[in-house]
């Protein structure tokens, strides 16, 4: 019987499948780091969120683990170099937190807009007064998306119910896919200029760190609005403090940071026309089930059924470079 171990929060019913499909489950999530190294020596595959972080340590006290299962799309925090040198298979679920990502963005887009956080707070302490709550409204105005992968688009379908806008950068989409969208494809510079609200969608490379920085803030309109719920080190955190400072940016919405969590005397935390949530992109009831239930079905298809799903490296397995993917 093949061991799972569960190191991040998931959704019950993932437990409950693969117990069906015949699997040894250690569902412990929230464990320190020498716990989850006694429990991962013993196991054949493991299951995370975005709070473990698999390194080349994990990877070095697992001589058994074949597969690593990420309950969402984004794998930054596995080194795929180690598990590539250990044999390790690295799966994620893509596309399943898709439409919670996409509503949270936009969310805080409206939610910037109408200085609502700000108006929460003032009604708690009694204060009816509207002054300094003047908002904007969405209609007309111009949508920069960075990135149009599945998040991207969906927020640009948004955007168009809004009657919005919407144009955006991304290397590896057609302008014609993007037509179909609705998105009016073009470079990086015409976003800047163009754009009354920018949103970003992008995976975080080496290409993409700090794509929004003073250099691209010089290019924007005055006043422009910026919303992050991909990536934290998509931002040049000092810069966007500075155009915050200067009126260059009249607001922005971010779930996501550089350092997570965000520290207690961050500028950010400071700025009355600054939005944070805490990395609540995907975090939805049906989200989280869409995805952990993907990871359990995909590790059924692997030790079951000899079928690889969703990997996102190719492991040296045998002192070969698998070339399944």
């Amino acid at each position: 019987m093949k061991t799972v171990f569960i190191a991040d929060k998931v959704a019950d019913d993932c437990v409950t499948m693969l117990q069906q499909s015949g699997f040894n489950v250690i569902n412990k999530p929230g464990l320190e780091i020498p716990e989850k190294l006694e429990i991962i020596a013993s196991a054949d595959a493991l299951i995370v969120r975005s709070a473990t972080k698999v390194n080349a340590e994990m990877f070095a006290a697992a001589p058994n683990l074949k597969v690593v299962g990420r309950a969402g799309t984004g794998v930054d925090n596995i080194d795929l170099e180690a598990a590539n040198a250990n044999g390790v298979w690295v799966m994620n679920a893509p596309g399943q937190n898709t439409l919670a990502a996409a509503e949270h963005a936009f969310a805080l887009m409206m939610t910037m807009c109408r200085n609502i956080p700000a108006a929460d707070s003032r009604m708690r302490t009694g204060d009816w007064s509207k002054g300094g709550l003047m908002g904007t409204e969405l209609d007309g105005k111009t949508l920069g998306l960075v990135g149009l992968g599945r998040i991207g688009r969906e927020v640009a379908k948004r955007a168009t119910a809004f009657n919005m806008r919407v144009i955006g950068f991304d290397p590896f989409l057609s302008a014609q896919d993007a037509g179909a969208w609705n998105i009016e494809k073009c470079e990086l510079s015409a976003v800047w200029a163009q754009a009354d609200i920018i949103s970003l969608h992008a995976p975080m490379t080496p290409e993409t760190k700090h794509v929004l920085n003073a250099a691209s803030f010089a290019q924007c309109k005055d006043g422009v609005r910026v919303v992050n719920c991909a990536r934290g080190g998509l931002i040049d955190d000092n810069s966007l403090v500075d155009a915050l400072e200067t009126g260059k940016v009249a607001g922005a919405a971010l779930d996501v940071f550089e350092v997570e969590p965000l520290p207690a005397d961050h500028a950010f935390l400071t700025n009355q026309n600054v939005i944070v949530t805490p990395h609540l992109g995907a975090s939805t009831f049906e989200s989280q089930v869409k995805v952990a239930t993907a990871i359990a079905r995909q590790f059924d298809a692997f030790f079951n059924h000899d079928d690889i799903q969703c990997a996102v490296n190719k492991p040296v397995v045998n002192g070969e470079a698998a070339s399944s993917v």
